[in-house]
């Protein structure tokens, strides 16, 4: 297997420090508009089996041609969620298998955004499902760790917890801290402020996909191994539009722990203006006020050794479960940021995400793994991802509940 990995960032980085370890692969080209964080984040790895390479993800063209040039049999797009669509196309152009971290972006409703979904997260990519089946190519989409983990656990809970599925809720939270900072986001904030303030999707059997205002049906979750209850509310997130396509239930949701303080800065930041993607006129210059905001914070790849404290990413799940009995459970998994830190250089939140993609790719050139068209996680059998995710030493837990 030759990997090419689009996006040298704190996901990127980390990605290639976990699969180091590994011996499924030949070759990994770290791409990236900036050469040279490329080639330092290939360098930080000490092995030769990296290299770097300049990449323009933006061009399509340029993309299947680097993959060609490079001889890369796999994509793994770490970048920009801005830049989906045109990696995702370059992939398929060069014949390569396709896996991202985020889908392709969504458009709110015209009319009713806090009633009706738009375009939704994915619907871009499974609009040229049929295209991918048809070659036998795969574009595996969003397999980070939300979404990504806890798809696997959706499709788990399904095959061999229980009977019959009433809700599955997505529930992200943290007792992470950032000393010096009084505001300090641990994952982009282009992409938190896309998330956060977009209408948010819920799934209903009976109703399919609909949205609900911003930081909607708050409620405390508890989330285990210390961090405790945790204010969480719906946000807009690709697992709530791929695990109906596989998994069997009434219900899903995504709702992730902000906080009052951070709810209240995106508020603002969106009252403003700021949150805005579409550029300004600032003294003849042309900008973006996302990206203003953006370079106005610490790059959350920089603040490992300032951050001290776990981040939870898991998947709650109601319903009846195979002895005919009601049952509750939360599936998770948890990253220590003092463990990640000494473990790869990487704080918690980007480790955790990177991690997930390395196994994927791993099943996939073992054969574990396979298939065609435009999947999910919860598309293919969880229990190989488990079990090898446990033999990364990054064990997964079920909270009874």
């Amino acid at each position: 297997m030759r990997i090419l990995v689009v996006g040298s960032g704190g996901v990127g980085s980390a990605f290639a420090r976990i699969a180091r370890r590994r011996p499924f692969f030949e070759a990994c080209v770290l791409a990236d508009l900036d050469g040279a964080r490329a080639r330092a984040a290939a360098d930080s790895t000490g092995d030769p089996r990296f290299t770097a390479a300049a990449l323009d993800a933006s061009d399509r063209a340029a993309v299947a041609a680097c993959i060609t040039a490079q001889r890369c049999d796999v994509v793994l797009n770490a970048a920009d969620p801005r830049v989906v669509m045109p990696i995702f196309g370059g992939a398929f152009d060069a014949g390569a298998t396709y896996l991202d971290m985020a889908m392709s972006l969504s458009q709110p409703h015209p009319e009713q955004p806090h009633a009706l979904p738009g375009v939704k997260l994915g619907d871009e990519q499974f609009a040229v499902a049929a295209d991918w089946e048809e070659r036998g190519q795969l574009a595996l989409v969003g397999m980070g760790v939300e979404p990504g983990l806890s798809d696997v656990f959706a499709r788990y809970a399904a095959d061999e917890l229980f009977s019959s599925i009433t809700e599955v809720g997505v529930r992200d939270g943290a007792d992470l801290v950032v000393d010096g900072y009084a505001f300090a986001p641990t994952f982009s904030i282009w992409t938190t402020i896309e998330e956060c303030l977009n209408p948010p999707v819920v799934w209903e059997r009976d109703r399919g996909w609909f949205t609900t205002p911003p930081f909607s049906e708050p409620e405390v979750f508890r989330f285990p191994e210390g961090i405790g209850d945790v204010a969480c509310v719906n946000v807009e997130h690709e697992e709530v539009l791929l695990i109906p396509r596989w998994v069997d239930c009434d219900r899903v949701t995504f709702k992730y722990g902000l906080g009052d303080e951070f709810i209240e800065v995106l508020q603002v930041l969106h009252k403003v203006g700021l949150d805005r993607t579409t550029p300004v006129d600032v003294r003849g210059a042309s900008v973006s006020p996302r990206d203003v905001v953006a370079a106005c914070l610490p790059d959350p790849a920089t603040l490992g050794d300032r951050m001290r404290g776990k981040t939870c990413a898991g998947t709650w799940v109601t319903g009846t479960g195979t002895d005919g009995r009601p049952r509750e459970v939360y599936l998770f998994h948890i990253a220590d940021n003092e463990e990640t830190m000494a473990r790869d250089g990487s704080q918690a939140v980007v480790w955790q995400t990177a991690i997930n993609p390395v196994i994927a790719l791993e099943l996939l050139a073992g054969g574990a793994w396979s298939g065609a068209g435009v999947l999910g996680p919860e598309a293919l059998p969880p229990r190989p991802f488990l079990d090898l995710l446990v033999d990364h030493d990054s064990p997964w837990g079920i909270d009874e509940r």
